[in-house]
């Protein structure tokens, strides 16, 4: 097949369909009474089961996921292990300079946090810790990423290294790049072997792992229960890790909007591409667009490279088994080629997409509620592979009663109204996103050195 050509579309991912998808595990077989009942099977939930049972391996702890373990966006990212985190500037204006600097420090160290207890428990998944390599193809994006550099170093002066355009080439060969700048904090993973290698370990600890099996509704209370169709599942707490799927809740429309991602995996390249474009660092690797790319080079050589496509679906609807639009397919394709063009040659052999949770204010949380027995964590807005460890710990401190550093962290118990009713929340993320891409094209075409005005007023629109 050509290079216009696309081989499978959905399949989950490309990343379960080198792994194999898994069969599923049995379903809830009827009413369950247990300590902790926890809502989803992906990096949250399993972390947080993880840690629950590392700490008290006496609690009795059901896992329930509507169809396996790493079904969502687990099983569906770019595979940046990285310390960012949604909202650090925002938890800096409410909170207090101090705060946001305190969770920084605790998701840098959540890198190593993850791929430590990764290699401790014997889960293969293809970590390399080759940091974040971020560049800047138009003078715009050159500002911008000059002027992130700067807000990075005053949060430590060792966190980011500036790279002029010849050291950026020297690490990777970006057509076209101004600049870049590098982090330390960050790895590339398999994003479905970290999930299913954790499944694996959580269930090895005791832990039950209801798959196929999908909650309808949560209710708290004097008896906190999570509803399915196969039983009712009642606990001290039930912990809600459902992220982009959250809208599929009972009451849970407008609390996080199920942001649309997409990928592409490249056929693997052969060793002459690699030997002029360079990366032998596996350096995650992103840019500095309004409509940001990301993109990993695999453990088998290959591609994989991801960004917005169709934002958003009508009424919160969410893909099936990961399926996404030529048109996206296209995109995705002109943004490989405008990066590497010698791989124009290449074969897109795996495309898919999945949904990530978006906070009204584009701010992650964590809380549990004692009076009502609910607890939760999500609303990542992309950055969750490494923030869902840290959530994982946090709501076991929350729930074990511990005063802990995580915590008093700013974004346990920070609140986030709701997404506006459609047709709204439709009309205006699709706006959003056009003013995204238009301001892209104006920078990429007027070689403006200043951030389009029209980014900036997507900016105030999104509440960001």
């Amino acid at each position: 097949m050509g290079s216009g050509d696309t081989g499978v579309n959905g399949g989950v991912s490309f990343w379960w369909g080198r792994l194999g998808l898994p069969e599923p595990r049995p379903a809830l077989p009827g009413h369950r009474e247990v300590d902790i009942c926890v809502v989803g099977g992906g990096y949250t939930g399993l972390w947080t089961a993880y840690y629950l049972k590392k700490a008290e391996p006496g609690l009795r702890i059901a896992v329930l996921e509507q169809r396996f373990c790493g079904y969502g966006a687990s099983g569906r990212n770019g595979g940046w292990l990285y310390n960012g985190f949604a909202g650090r500037g925002a938890f800096a204006r409410r909170h207090g300079r101090a705060g946001a600097a305190a969770m920084q420090r605790v998701m840098d160290a959540a890198v190593g946090e993850v791929a430590d207890t990764l290699d401790a428990e014997g889960i293969d998944a293809d970590v390399v810790r080759g940091g974040v390599l971020e560049v800047a193809r138009t003078p715009a994006q050159l500002a911008r990423l000059r002027a992130f550099a700067e807000t990075e170093r005053s949060y430590g002066p060792d966190r980011v290294r500036e790279l002029s355009a010849a050291e950026t080439a020297g690490r990777l060969r970006v057509d076209g790049a101004l600049g870049g700048v590098w982090s330390p904090h960050g790895a590339r993973v398999q994003p479905a072997k970290l999930a299913a290698g954790l499944a694996d370990v959580v269930e090895r600890l005791g832990v039950e792992l209801y798959e196929s099996t999908p909650v309808t509704a949560i209710h708290g209370g004097r008896t906190p229960r999570a509803v399915t169709p196969h039983g009712t599942v009642g606990a001290r707490y039930v912990l809600r890790a459902t992220e982009g799927f959250t809208s599929g809740l009972a009451g849970e429309r407008r609390t996080w909007l199920p942001m649309n991602s997409a990928m592409i995996a490249t056929e693997p390249l052969p060793a002459s591409f690699w030997a002029e474009a360079g990366w032998e660092g596996r350096e995650v690797l992103g840019d500095f667009a309004h409509a940001y790319m990301y993109a990993q080079r695999t453990a088998d050589d290959r591609i994989a490279l991801g960004g917005r496509g169709v934002p958003y679906r009508f009424g919160s609807r969410t893909d099936v088994d990961g399926a996404t639009q030529p048109a996206t397919v296209r995109q995705l394709r002109d943004v490989l080629h405008a990066f590497f063009p010698a791989a124009r040659s290449a074969r897109i052999e795996h495309a898919w997409a999945g949904v990530l949770g978006v906070p009204r204010d584009w701010c992650a949380t964590v809380d549990l509620d004692r009076r009502t027995g609910l607890g939760w964590a999500g609303g990542y807005v992309g950055s969750g592979v490494t923030t869902t460890n840290l959530a994982g710990r946090t709501l076991r401190d929350l729930v074990l009663g511990h005063d802990t550093e995580l915590t008093r962290l700013p974004w346990v118990g920070h609140t986030v109204r709701r997404w506006e009713p459609e047709p709204l929340r439709w009309l205006g993320v699709h706006a959003l996103y056009a003013a995204y891409h238009a301001a892209d094209r104006r920078e990429s075409g007027r070689r403006r050195p200043t951030t389009s005005p029209l980014a900036r007023l997507a900016d105030t629109v999104a509440g960001r």
